[in-house]
């Protein structure tokens, strides 16, 4: 269906320093968004006694990641799809720099590469995501081609997921549909709390806004207090969300980016742990204090 909008206004602290840790300059200002369309009739559970941990993982660079020569291809096709059906451009994500980004802004950053303006980007960003989910529907069979679970992914979600004190979501740059069919196709979906919740590229244009959302569907989807909260990612911009939207940040160096790197987005270095990736179930189960 045709995305919603919702005006959303980042903070210009939080904003100032997402950009610097993004390698692109251009942003666009705050832009219309596409929400989940969610069903009023869920019932709401009442809050647990206990406080629950709430675990979000992005996805690409730190879940998986894209090998051979389809790298990622069911993502990058849905935005060429889009591209195309809605500006008449023939080109890709790859002629900018992309990672850590949301799925929203990347689309406006390629289409500003090629000297689309402001005003006509995000006058049609309903109808570029509207395309995206179009082309992900008819190829989701496709979606794991190009892509990897990382070492330990697995094992961690599935440890997660036996837990009751844990809650397990996403927070990605993805649009929703297309971070959930990867999960599927790639096998790992039933270890995410039913229903499946988080933050998303549909929601917002600004991750540590996500982070934010993860935690408030949480609350209110799930019935359950959230207590401790960490993020896990492989981009500064992973650390600078968690610390926005007052989580702790787990990095891994499974990116592009290096300990030195991850580390130095923080500014409260006590909220932010850098592993080697999520092979380590013991260190990785006592950076979320669960150990």
């Amino acid at each position: 269906g045709a995305c919603r909008l919702l005006v959303t206004t980042p903070t210009h602290a939080y904003q100032r320093r997402s950009q610097l840790a993004l390698l692109n300059t251009s942003r666009a200002p705050p832009s219309p968004q596409a929400p989940r369309k969610r069903s009023s009739s869920t019932a709401v559970v009442p809050p647990a006694m206990a406080p629950k941990t709430l675990v979000t993982f992005d996805v690409d660079g730190t879940l998986i990641h894209s090998v051979g020569n389809n790298a990622n291809k069911f993502h990058k096709d849905a935005f060429a799809f889009a591209f195309k059906k809605v500006f008449n451009l023939d080109t890709n994500i790859d002629v900018i720099h992309h990672h850590g980004s949301t799925d929203q802004l990347v689309a406006a950053d390629v289409l500003a590469f090629h000297g689309i303006s402001k005003e006509e980007i995000w006058a049609n960003m309903p109808a570029t995501c509207t395309a995206m989910l179009e082309h992900a529907a008819g190829a989701e069979d496709n979606a794991a081609a190009g892509l990897e679970l990382l070492p330990g992914v697995e094992r961690l979600l599935q440890t997660l997921a036996a837990r009751d004190d844990t809650v397990v979501a996403l927070v990605t740059g993805n649009l929703e549909p297309i971070a959930w069919t990867k999960m599927r196709r790639l096998g790992i979906y039933q270890h995410f709390t039913a229903p499946g919740i988080g933050g998303f590229g549909s929601d917002h244009t600004l991750r540590g806004e996500l982070v934010k959302i993860a935690a408030d569907r949480c609350a209110k989807e799930l019935g359950v207090e959230v207590g401790p909260r960490f993020h896990v990612g492989d981009t500064p911009n992973d650390v600078i969300a968690a610390e926005f939207a007052g989580a702790v940040a787990l990095g891994v160096t499974t990116g592009i980016f290096s300990k030195e790197e991850l580390e130095a987005s923080a500014t409260e270095k006590e909220k932010c742990v850098v592993l080697d990736g999520l092979n380590d179930l013991d260190a990785v189960l006592k950076a979320f204090q669960l150990a």
